[in-house]
């Protein structure tokens, strides 16, 4: 995947990790539209898939990330560019409590698609 680390399990035995945020994001955004071209086309679909309920309380994210988006949990949504950063922002806001990244970083990233 483009800009991963070697996975070091000293470092993170779970998750993988890159040389950059962008990467990251990138690989974000890019399972966001594979997930998306495999029928995952809602907020709940994409989240529960993402987060699931054995580690996370899904229903709240669900609700996090689809009012971010301004729409219905259970609504298609398109994997368009504002659609992925928005997504990817609510992501990153829910998985680590805060979202410190620029504008500029998500559409790097997006760019790197």
């Amino acid at each position: 995947m483009q800009g991963q680390l070697p996975h070091d399990p000293k470092i993170e035995s779970r998750f993988c990790r890159f040389e950059s945020p962008e990467y990251g994001i990138r690989a974000l955004m890019k399972l966001l539209c594979n997930y998306h071209k495999k029928g995952y086309q809602t907020v709940a679909k994409m989240i529960d898939r993402w987060a699931p309920n054995v580690e996370n309380n899904t229903s709240a994210y669900i609700k996090g990330v689809a009012k971010a988006l301004g729409v219905d949990p259970h609504q298609v949504i398109s994997v368009d560019k504002v659609t992925l950063i928005v997504l990817a922002k609510s992501i990153i806001q829910h998985e680590n409590g805060k979202q410190p990244y620029s504008n500029e970083v998500f559409e790097k990233a997006f760019n790197l698609l």
